[in-house]
């Protein structure tokens, strides 16, 4: 299946590639092309940005969730109904998931996805020994670099150093002039969110007006377009026999949702109503609830004075409802919620305990979740997952064993009969036994009522 594609990747993370990938979609949208995006890893916040650039959903490719065909299926799956895709590497091209590991890296990704590359080096401070950098990216192993963008450079130093460039038999795609009023502002947890950037898309708009003039756009397209057929097979997943109703949180707070957990959930039977524990009176007429990711800290006066919605979420988890939350999901079911200024706050209380900042990030990083319980919805073996918060509880839960990628072991999350809920956010295509299991233990809820 031929699938125009290209990676943006970089030397080490900060070298701009979130801002330039965005103003190459949009320079790509305002040709009048149909564009994917796609995220190389398991953060939510770049594809939010690719989202609202696009105006369609962005995904995440994570190649240590996965295998390489389920890979190459999560990305044709969207990137067959586009015109290109674009896809925005992570941290450092050759870096993985340890220190001296390539796993799960950009260059990971685009070996299996067989997409070309393009390296963006950060030029500030730098004329000739750019192509130092570059010559070692290039013989460092063999891998699908074929063009170079250098950022922070003037077209002056641009002209001079573009032929050096091509005597290493790559491309040299162009460059990007210093921006600065055009850069996206970061804070604690990564990159802010969309929607509190202020006019983002007339600062994207006025980027893809430089991109149009600093780089040959059509060259990048010509490099897309030489991208191999891509080969895979569709996964195979179980199916209930009954459809059951998920009802799925999505709202200002609940925002961090791999798309690809939805569209196994329907895949395996579930039809996916999404409601607001912010701003709805009560839960939707549904079967189960799942309470992704988020920032509850940041809305938890609004959020935790909705008592409606949150006695409605307490007597149905009680009554027997399946409820799977995650991080802030989770951080939502406690009792009490610190938010961000530091105020404590009266949560759901289906959990025990309570919410704090600490200040600093809680068991980061990749993980391999199990459980021994014959009744679990890991009863078929481990999903993956990893986790990423600044906030913790004193009520972790000790249901599941997670084991991070250099072998250091915790336990996690509740798992008590209709409610699983805990830090880790999972990828259920990791092990697609799980999400059908969880199916499983809603349809017997439903059958019960």
């Amino acid at each position: 299946m031929s699938l125009p594609r290209f990676l943006i990747a970089a030397p080490a993370s900060g070298s701009g590639k979130t801002l330039i990938t965005c103003g190459i979609l949009q320079a790509l949208v305002n040709r009048g092309m149909k564009v994917a995006s796609f995220k190389c890893g398991p953060d939510y916040i770049d594809p939010m940005f690719h989202s609202r650039v696009i105006g369609t959903k962005s995904k995440n490719l994570d190649a240590f969730f996965v295998d390489e065909n389920i890979l190459r299926y999560l990305f044709a799956r969207t990137a067959q109904e586009n015109d290109i895709s674009v896809i925005e590497g992570v941290m450092g091209f050759y870096d993985g998931n340890s220190v001296l590991s390539m796993e799960a890296s950009s260059h990971d990704v685009s070996r299996k996805l067989d997409a070309p590359v393009i390296l963006l080096i950060n030029s500030k401070g730098a004329s000739i020994s750019n192509l130092a950098t570059l010559k070692g990216f290039l013989n460092f192993t063999e891998n699908n670099i074929k063009g170079v963008i250098f950022n922070q450079m003037s077209q002056k130093v641009f002209d001079m150093i573009k032929p050096e460039v091509e005597k290493l038999g790559i491309k040299a795609i162009g460059y990007v002039p210093k921006v600065s009023h055009l850069i996206l502002e970061s804070r604690h947890l990564g990159l802010v969110l969309p929607n509190e950037i202020e006019e983002l898309k007339d600062k994207l708009n006025q980027l893809a007006e430089v991109l149009e003039e600093s780089l040959d756009i059509d060259l990048l397209l010509e490099m897309a377009s030489s991208a191999p057929d891509l080969q895979y097979t569709v996964p195979e997943v179980k199916k209930i026999d009954t459809p059951v109703k998920i009802g799925f949180a999505q709202d200002d707070v609940f925002c961090f949702t791999y798309e690809d957990n939805i569209e196994i959930l329907r895949r395996c039977g579930a039809e996916i109503v999404y409601f607001s524990p912010l701003n709805d009176e009560k839960l939707p007429e549904v079967d189960a609830i799942v309470l992704s990711g988020g920032y509850p800290e940041l809305h938890a006066d609004k959020l935790c004075s909705n008592e409606s919605m949150k006695k409605d979420i307490r007597e149905k988890v009680a009554a027997g409802m399946p409820c799977l939350a995650e991080c802030g999901g989770f951080m939502y079911l406690h009792e009490r919620l610190e938010d961000a200024d530091g105020n404590m706050h009266e949560s759901c209380g289906v959990i025990k305990g309570e919410v704090k900042n600490t200040c600093k990030l809680s068991r980061f990083g990749y993980i391999s979740v199990s459980s021994e319980d014959p009744d679990s919805i890991l009863k078929d073996g481990p999903v993956k997952g990893h986790e990423f918060h600044y906030w913790d509880s004193d009520n972790c839960g000790d249901s599941w064993k997670a084991v991070k990628t250099n072998g250091k072991e915790y336990t996690c999350m509740h798992e008590e009969g209709n409610l699983i809920a805990g830090y880790p956010h999972l990828y259920f295509y990791s092990n697609p036994e799980v999400p059908y299991n969880f199916l499983v233990k809603v349809k017997e809820y439903h059958d019960s009522l």
